[in-house]
């Protein structure tokens, strides 16, 4: 199952209590369901759990059931359809519509009057016509609706309700899309999912763990490769030395540098210096090997 999917199975758990959030859950589906118009209602979802779900929703909502709804047989696609005409007036009346009438569908924002009203409403938008990537490879919720003047509308009660989203257009669609996990872990909290959330901030700290572990391999790494190729060239210093006037005319303090470096062609800095009789600092023995490396060139 995605995490889509897993989403929408939590919020068809959200008990059904207040007629209000009834009526505004049942009109996000409406309005970004597949078809809402005065011939016909019909919903279309892969999720056993909404198809099981909006018969409930719809008796608490309106006191109307569906014309026609699927098999508990049937897997995939299912389909949810009401074509009496006089059930789907009296929905239309429920939300200040005149069926026949009709032109754009609009939302009426007397329908969602109270916050508890408005996340159920989003809830059913989501639940219809929303969809979340996988957060271990991306964070992009978005919601999807062909009717234009309901999405600028949903944009403005996310505003309302504290929410930065964006919006574009494909394919004849308008799209309301969030792209940073604190606001989809907000919005999710906000329609009844909590386990969604949390789930995100898991994937969220699981990436930047790995993150950051990759962060110091790569450090580690490279300041190898520095150690590595700064000893090769101090090495070939020292060799340059030893061939022409010898390292026994070194200085002292240049000369056990020069043979800590050959014994120990890998060590760093800090390990030669630990090695010197007696011990010096870090930028002591840099220093001495800096002095190697010029006479050598």
């Amino acid at each position: 199952m995605s995490f889509s999917s897993e989403t929408k199975a939590e919020l068809c758990r959200v008990p059904l209590q207040k007629q209000c959030c009834a009526l505004a859950e049942a009109y996000g589906i409406l309005l970004y369901c597949n078809m809402f118009t005065a011939d016909e209602i019909r919903i279309v979802t892969t999720s056993a759990l909404l198809t099981e779900r909006l018969p409930k929703l719809f008796r608490k909502a309106f006191g109307l059931a569906f014309d026609a709804v699927p098999s508990a047989k049937i897997r995939g696609k299912q389909t949810l359809s009401i074509t009496n005409r006089e059930a789907i007036r009296q929905i239309f009346s429920i939300y200040g519509y005149e069926a026949r009438g009709i032109l754009a569908h609009h939302i009426n924002l007397g329908v969602l009057e109270d916050n508890c009203c408005k996340a159920a409403f989003l809830r059913g938008a989501f639940l219809a016509g929303g969809s979340i990537t996988d957060p271990v490879k991306s964070y992009h919720l978005e919601l999807v609706t062909d009717h234009y003047n309901v999405s600028r509308e949903t944009f403005s009660i996310l505003l309302e309700l504290g929410f930065f989203p964006k919006d574009a257009t494909r394919g004849g669609n308008y799209i309301i899309y969030f792209k940073q996990s604190e606001a989809i872990e907000d919005f999710f909290t906000l329609l009844g999912a909590p386990l969604s959330a949390m789930d995100i901030m898991s994937a969220k700290v699981e990436k930047d763990m790995r993150n950051a572990v990759n962060r110091r391999v790569n450090c580690d790494s490279a300041n190898a490769d520095k150690i590595v190729l700064a000893a090769q060239e101090q090495l070939e210093a020292i060799r340059r030395i030893e061939h022409t006037t010898g390292l026994d005319e070194l200085p002292e303090k240049l000369r056990e540098a020069a043979l800590l470096r050959i014994a120990n062609p890998e060590a760093s800095l800090t390990d030669l210096a630990a090695l010197a009789m007696p011990p010096v600092s870090k930028s002591c023995i840099s220093h001495r090997l800096r002095k190697l490396t010029e006479l050598g060139e």
